[in-house]
């Protein structure tokens, strides 16, 4: 997106904070973390369970978020000499229906998948559970991570491996550095790009070395 219209608060030194959306050559305060990093460590989890065969279900590679997480999956691939493919992409809006419209997809799929990294917990879990109904062993069959840490990651079964979005510590660092800016202790017109670190949290549904 376009953030031009942003430029007027600039002007008149009104801090703006982004949260986890950045734009090349932005002169605001960021606060994110390295989705990239988190998407290359997710589908490196996978391919150390054996997955060979990987989907990425993610939302329309717009946003930066997006195509970073797209980005990270791609060089795992890359990495372990596995060629990208564009079908091995489904592009939804990651909603929970969307994961299930998406293991629709995935069950016509010829040979099956065995590796799914999705861009969100949601349609990590709508995709999980429309799996198990038709009768994919979960990570046996196919080994699912997810992104974010949702509570609901934790409440199916098997609970969802996924990447822990430290969105808690996102808003207090935001909150502090909208402090510091409104008190003068740091220049409003200063490019800063404060990033958080993400882990990777292994659960039941990628964990094949149990």
């Amino acid at each position: 997106g376009n953030l031009s219209h942003f430029d007027q608060f600039h002007k008149k030194s009104i801090p703006i904070i982004f949260f986890d959306r950045v734009e090349e050559r932005n002169h605001f305060t960021n606060v994110l973390i390295d989705n990239r990093k988190a998407a290359y460590e997710a589908t490196n989890h996978l391919i150390s369970q054996g997955c060979k065969r990987l989907i990425h279900i993610s939302a329309s590679p717009k946003r930066n978020v997006y195509i970073d997480r797209l980005a990270g999956f791609q060089q795992a691939l890359k990495d372990h000499r596995i060629n990208f493919r564009e079908d091995q992409l489904i592009v939804t809006n990651l909603s929970q229906e969307s994961g299930v419209e998406a293991a629709e997809k995935i069950l016509k799929m010829e040979p099956l998948p065995d590796g799914i990294f999705a861009a969100n917990d949601n349609a990590a879990v709508g995709c999980l559970i429309a799996l198990k109904q038709s009768g994919i062993k979960i990570p046996e069959d196919i080994a699912i991570v997810g992104f974010n840490n949702d509570p609901v990651s934790k409440v199916v079964e098997p609970n969802l491996s996924t990447i822990n979005y430290p969105g808690y510590e996102m808003g207090e660092v935001a909150a502090r550095s909208l402090i510091n800016h409104l008190n003068g202790v740091s220049q409003i017109n200063a490019t800063n790009t404060i990033l958080l670190r993400s882990e990777l949290l292994i659960r039941d549904s990628s964990n094949k070395s149990k």
